[in-house]
């Protein structure tokens, strides 16, 4: 059996991704990951069932029809709530007592792009051991393992959902406090949160201001949502209104604007949210959990409060895992990813957004006061783009000699991060440190250095191509970190 971290030819740090209609984002494979989830999970005597949710991507009309026929070719039950967040997807899941959870969504992604996403029955994302064991059936012969004629699934659609969600999401919200006299704007990305954040906001009291609420099919996160937050920071100017709230497509992460136009990112959050949490003693575990991306600010902001910030590599599926060993109920990434498990089982943006205004509501002071929690310390990042076909250059020699001696440029109070993304064919470049000029210049170099070896299209000295499908998902070359 594949393990863990070898033979994954499909899964990365977040399902699988990829362009839609191109393999493995097609409609081959996603019946036969129907048919493989289906047959791994439709064990013992009950009838079995799935929730399929998605975005609004064009090519969730292609991939839903697919993934349906093959649980159903499984002997599984098929449940479809249409566009809905992925939060939402995880909830019904558990509500529905559903043995698996579907959600077709590439984030933050173009609409170009596409992704399967799968939550077990307890609602969380799937191990990377249950993700192989899918993988291993997918390559095997289904064939025989479908069920009989007669025991084929069904599918139904429940039309309930959004409803369903947009009560749980209001009853996240101090049932003693409301939104009125606030007045919010709310980017849904053109994404699957279109109809219910509005929804809930508005209900919840506020005077809504909604944008990115048109989805054609092609327009999910163009200009707009939690990637591109100019247009919301414009409107909130425009409007003055109280708070910015930015999803992306499928409404797992969140960044807002305050009432100046500042842009509050997933690390301010997350100290805003422990701060408050914490003086209401509901905070658990004295930690909160926060990848390899997180600012050095928000584990001295913790640290001052007698909190721990406890670190995993990136990827909101191995915060939640943290969570679980540590027993602390917060985590999350500076990307806006936000699990608090009180409420949801994986990153949720409304959600957090509406612990953001509960304690506006509270405090009474202006979201530019409340959302500043720290100081951060400079810190940069690049994205590296693969050439199509090129080699990963992470563990070219001379690459691996620049990021040793950036680290010791920086020093012991800052940080070299390299990290090949596990979502697309990207390769990450951070660095933090006091001196702002130093790290945008060590962070420039490097990353001028990766794409000449990347067109160059050097071997690794194994004589191996190391290519992005193969790095560790989410795997972390080089970090420095301060004492």
């Amino acid at each position: 059996m594949a393990s863990a971290t070898t033979e994954r030819r499909f899964f990365g740090t977040d399902g699988i991704r990829g362009t839609a209609n191109r393999a493995p984002m097609d409609a081959i494979t996603a019946l036969r990951l129907g048919q493989a989830a289906g047959r791994y999970f439709n064990r013992g005597g009950h009838r079995h069932r799935v929730v399929i949710g998605k975005d609004t991507r064009l090519s969730g009309y292609m991939l839903e029809p697919a993934l349906t026929a093959g649980f159903a070719g499984a002997g599984m039950d098929v449940v479809l709530v249409g566009p809905l967040p992925t939060p939402a997807i995880a909830m019904l899941t558990r509500s529905l007592r559903a043995d698996l959870g579907v959600m077709l969504s590439a984030s933050h992604n173009p609409f170009e792009d596409n992704g399967i996403k799968l939550f077990g029955p307890d609602g969380l994302k799937l191990s990377d051991a249950q993700e192989a064991k899918i993988e291993a059936l997918m390559a095997g012969d289904l064939s025989e393992m479908l069920a009989a004629p007669a025991s084929l699934g069904r599918a139904s659609r429940l039309e309930d959902a959004p409803g369903r969600y947009i009560e749980a999401a209001k009853a996240s919200f101090p049932k003693r406090l409301s939104l009125a006299g606030l007045r919010v704007v709310v980017d849904c990305a053109n994404g699957a949160a279109y109809r219910v954040a509005p929804t809930v906001l508005w209900e919840l009291g506020a005077d809504v201001v909604s944008v990115g609420v048109s989805p054609d099919g092609l327009n999910i996160n163009k200009d707009c949502g939690s990637t591109a937050p100019a247009r919301l920071v414009e409107l909130v100017k425009e409007r003055r209104a109280d708070l910015g709230i930015a999803l992306d497509g499928d409404a797992d992460r969140l960044m807002l604007s305050d009432e100046r136009g500042q842009i509050v990112d997933g690390d301010q959050i997350l100290a805003l949210i422990a701060g408050s949490w914490r003086q209401r003693e509901r905070l658990q575990g004295d930690a909160v959990v926060a990848t390899t991306m997180s600012n050095i600010g928000l584990e001295r902001y913790l640290q001052g409060m007698g909190l721990r910030l406890e670190r995993t590599k990136v990827g909101d599926r191995y915060v939640a895992e943290r969570m679980r060993e540590v027993g602390c109920n917060l985590g999350g990434e500076q990307s806006g990813h936000l699990i608090m498990s009180d409420f949801t089982t994986t990153g949720d943006g409304l959600i957090g957004a509406l612990q953001v205004l509960a304690v506006l509501v509270q405090e009474g002071r202006p979201a530019s006061e409340v959302c500043r929690r720290f100081q951060p310390l400079p810190q940069h990042l690049v994205s590296v783009r693969f050439p199509a076909g090129a080699i990963s250059p992470l563990s070219d020699t001379q690459v691996q000699e620049a990021i040793a001696a950036a680290e010791a440029r920086l020093g012991t109070g800052g940080r070299v991060l390299v990290r090949a993304s596990g979502t697309e064919p990207v390769i990450r470049v951070m660095a933090e440190a006091e001196d702002e000029a130093l790290v945008v210049e060590t962070v420039h170099n490097l990353a001028a250095l990766l794409r000449t070896r990347a067109m160059a299209d050097i071997m690794p000295p194994t004589g191996r191509g190391l290519s992005h499908q193969e790095t560790a998902p989410g795997g972390v070359l080089s970090l420095v970190s301060v004492a």
